[in-house]
């Protein structure tokens, strides 16, 4: 395993960081405490990702495209919350890093 970021620094995005961002962070939040794995969870705009220096960035698919090279993980997710189906994405993303 790598050494990962202790808290790992995350963040859930949309386009205005206002509600679904709010609403993304809060199942983010859930799927990385059953994963076990300690992490700062913030919700804020598209713009701001861009230079947030994050670990994880999570977001809708229109809006991640936009994230290249932002941070060493980034995941798309369709259903804000929809735990499961975000545990889906971010689980292997994580391993691939050897941050799980």
């Amino acid at each position: 395993m790598t050494d990962r970021p202790d808290p790992l620094k995350v963040l859930a995005v949309c386009g205005l960081g206002m509600g679904t961002s709010l609403i993304l962070r809060m199942t983010t939040e859930t799927v990385l405490q059953r994963l076990g794995i300690p992490a700062q969870v913030e919700n804020n705009d598209i713009s701001y990702a861009r230079s947030a220096d994050a670990d994880v960035i999570v977001g809708q698919g229109m809006h991640t495209s936009e994230l290249d090279g932002a941070a060493p993980v980034t995941v798309t997710v369709e259903d804000f919350v929809d735990d499961a189906a975000l545990e889906a994405r971010l689980r292997p993303a994580l391993e691939e890093q050897g941050w799980l």
